[in-house]
This record gives structure tokens, C-alpha cells and sequence, in this order.
């Protein structure tokens, strides 16, 4: 009597193809299919709220550890010289990733769960990061204090990544916009400074993302981790083997493509903007 199986107004179960991905444009598509088009900038605030603090850390370390590397190498050991921004974007990079990592925690898990309720606002920052914490709380204070630490959890993978990410970006990066400047003559001008550091973050931020693809894959498996135990137990090396074991090749490498094309001109706009403020900064000082 009657054809559609489907009852009126009832929300149609999820066929178990919803929730997997084959492409960028998959995963756009389901997405908003599924959830709105909002949805494609979920946890904006908690990338904002990391932005701001890791930038602002990482440069302008990056800058004093290596002029100050620069100067000694070259007075002391100028045959080591040229590998002094591998070091120092190393360290400044560790040293911004640790400080703002509970943030980055937060922005993973924000983008990657969704609310089960319909209508409910999602939890911000300080909201996941309590919900991180919570299920690991205890009436002991000292037990508590140890807790948090869950909030560092992925920070192996986190600098297994951004550590080789950061060494292959300023090896490729400080010489190519040296070339380049060099090829603009002793007084380049904002729109040659903007350029060069442009097109030599492009290059190098799209370089180290696919490098290192697979170590970002296994930061991001253990971040989403939802049991707390298994969590503080992962490894970065353990979750690299079960990625392989269960796709292979092609598994390391999910999200190759989206992931390059944000690191890009991500790396790009940040270096070329930073740069011309300091080269502003300059000129108004010398004006003066």
C-alpha cells in the first residue's frame, strides 16, 4: 500500500558510505550535504586563537637564534653557516609548538567531532579542552595535576612533524629568497620584499607539507583518539605502523593534497606579511 518506506518527516539513516572519504571534493561535498556549509569552518576560533600566539612566538625566535647563530658561525665556523636556519627553525618551532599545543588539541578535535544534537551549539576551546581533562579527573590534587598532561597528547607526533616541516621549509626557503633579492639589486622595494618571500614560502611550504604528509596523518589518528588510556599510551612510531598495516602507502599519504595546498600559501603570506613589517619597521627607523 504504500511505496516509500520512509516515514514523514523521520531523518534517514546514514548510509555507512556517508562517513567515509574518497577525495577533497568528497569531503567537501558530505560535509556540507550533511551537516551545512558552516560546518567547513569548524574550529575557525581555535585556528585563530593558535595562529596568533604560534606566529608570534615562532618568527621572531626563528629571527634571534638565527642572527645570533649567523654571527657566531661565521666568526668561529663559517663551513657551518649555511645550516644554521635548519637549527634554529628547529628550536624556535619545538619551543612554539609545546607552548601552544593544548590549543592545537583543541582545534583537531573541534573539526574532527561533531555534536550528536542537532541545534546545540559546539563546544569552544576552553569547553573541549575541559572535555579532554574530565574523564581523567580524580578527587587527588596530585593525580589531577598529572591529568593534564593528556592535554599535551600527539605531542611526539606534533613535533615528529613540524620539526623536519620546519628544517626542510627554512633549507629551502632562506636561499631561494636570497637568490631572489639578490636578483633585485642592493635597495628592493616593499613590493620586492613581498614577492620574494611570497614565492619562496610557496615553494617551501609546499615542499615540506608533502614530506612530511605521513607524520601529520599520525598526529592527527592520535589527537582524535577518544579512549584516554590508549591515548597517553600511543606512540608516534605504533601509530605509524597501524596506518600502514591498514592502507598502506596510500593511507600515510591521506590528504596529500589538501594539506599542500594549505601549507603553501599558508607558509607564503605568513613569511612575505611578517617580512614586510620588519622591512617597514626598518625603513622608519633609518627615516627617523
Amino acid at each position: 500500500m504504500f511505496r516509500n518506506k520512509h516515514v514523514l518527516g523521520a531523518e534517514p539513516a546514514c548510509h555507512p558510505d556517508c562517513s567515509r572519504y574518497t577525495g577533497t571534493m568528497d569531503v567537501f561535498y558530505k560535509v556540507v550535504r550533511q551537516e551545512g556549509l558552516a560546518r567547513l569552518w569548524r574550529g575557525t576560533n581555535a585556528s585563530l586563537a593558535l595562529a596568533v600566539p604560534t606566529v608570534a612566538i615562532y618568527l621572531p625566535c626563528y629571527d634571534i637564534l638565527r642572527n645570533y647563530a649567523e654571527e657566531f658561525t661565521s666568526r668561529n665556523a663559517p663551513i657551518l653557516t649555511p645550516y644554521v636556519p635548519l637549527v634554529a627553525g628547529a628550536v624556535a618551532r619545538s619551543f612554539a609548538c609545546i607552548t601552544c599545543y593544548p590549543i592545537e588539541l583543541a582545534r583537531t578535535r573541534m573539526q574532527a567531532f561533531k555534536e550528536a544534537k542537532n541545534g546545540v551549539k559546539p563546544p569552544g576551546v576552553w569547553k573541549t579542552l575541559a572535555g579532554v581533562v574530565s574523564p581523567v579527573r580524580s578527587t587527588n590534587n596530585l593525580q589531577n595535576l598529572q591529568s593534564y598532561r593528556i592535554l599535551w597528547t600527539g605531542l611526539g607526533a606534533q613535533l615528529a612533524r613540524d620539526v623536519p616541516f620546519s628544517v626542510i621549509c627554512w633549507a629551502t626557503l632562506e636561499p631561494m629568497r636570497r637568490r631572489i633579492l639578490g636578483l633585485m639589486g642592493d635597495e628592493p622595494s616593499v613590493a620586492d620584499v613581498l614577492g620574494a618571500n611570497f614565492c619562496a614560502g610557496f615553494v617551501a611550504g609546499s615542499l615540506a607539507a608533502a614530506a612530511t604528509c605521513p607524520l601529520d596523518v599520525a598526529k592527527t589518528r592520535r589527537q582524535i583518539e577518544k579512549d584516554p588510556s590508549r591515548a597517553l599510551k600511543m606512540t608516534t612510531k605504533q601509530t605509524l605502523l597501524e596506518i600502514w598495516r591498514d592502507g598502506g602507502m596510500r593511507g600515510l599519504f591521506t590528504g596529500v593534497g589538501p594539506r599542500v595546498a594549505r601549507a603553501g600559501p599558508s607558509v607564503g603570506i605568513v613569511v612575505s606579511f611578517y617580512e614586510v613589517v620588519k622591512y617597514a619597521m626598518y625603513k622608519r627607523r633609518t627615516v627617523q
